[in-house]
């Protein structure tokens, strides 16, 4: 019988580009002040490249098309400290409130740990979950699709992986570790995700698929139905 439902923070619960691009505000602020510049106008370039696709190199790409030096590792502070600006999604305003009254919750969450605890502090949510794994209190190498954050969470929660059901966005890492361990894995596509559209391996992928976390209660019932039949 599930006892505990194991969330994902990034793009499972709130939508990961608002982080990103209340992060390329604070980023924008900080170079058009300094440089008496036109900050909708950075942040316009921002978000341009953003919605093309690129990722990582956005602030180097930046520098370049508005011709300015600056420590990309500064800009990079920048966007990973600041006070987030972000809101959950509407199916996980429902639904944690509901959850957290009939089983435990736990949430697992990969990022630099100043950053992923800003986003949960403003998002006001630990008040849902009894255990919060930030995978980089164990270190990069411990981060999804490692097994660690997940044996931590559950050895926390006191349950077995059977008694439990993770729910995730991002087939590449999110349920390598958690199917694993033997814990029931379901995948939230909500048809506008940034993940949406991967396809992957057996191993890699969720046992379930979901379009919307309410329908959760189906598949733990689901779950629980098929243990007493057997």
């Amino acid at each position: 019988m599930i006892k505990a439902v194991i969330f994902d923070l990034d793009g499972t619960l709130y939508d990961e580009k608002g982080f990103v691009m209340s992060g390329f505000e604070a980023v924008a602020e900080y170079l058009a002040s300094k440089h008496d510049l036109d900050c909708n106008k950075i942040l316009e370039v921002l978000k341009k490249d953003f919605d093309s696709g690129l990722r990582r190199k956005n602030f180097d790409v930046l520098l370049e098309k508005v011709h300015l030096k600056e420590d990309i590792g500064e800009l990079i502070d920048i966007y990973r400290e600041h006070t987030p600006t972000i809101s959950l999604h509407e199916d996980a305003k429902r639904i944690l409130p509901e959850l957290s009254q009939k089983y435990k919750l736990g949430l697992i969450t990969d990022g630099h740990k100043k950053t992923q605890a800003k986003k949960i502090s403003a998002l006001g949510i630990a008040k849902h979950f009894d255990v919060i794994t930030l995978t980089d209190t164990y270190g990069r190498t411990n981060w999804k699709p490692s097994d660690k954050p997940f044996s931590v969470t559950l050895t926390k929660l006191v349950v077995k992986p059977a008694e439990s059901i993770y729910v995730g966005d991002d087939p590449i890492k999110d349920f390598l570790g958690a199917n694993k361990l033997g814990v029931h894995t379901v995948r939230i596509r909500r048809g506008s995700g940034e993940y949406d559209h991967l396809n992957v391996d057996a191993q890699h992928e969720a046992d379930s698929t979901i379009s919307s976390l309410v329908m959760l209660e189906e598949i733990i019932d689901r779950i629980n139905e098929k243990e007493r039949n057997e």
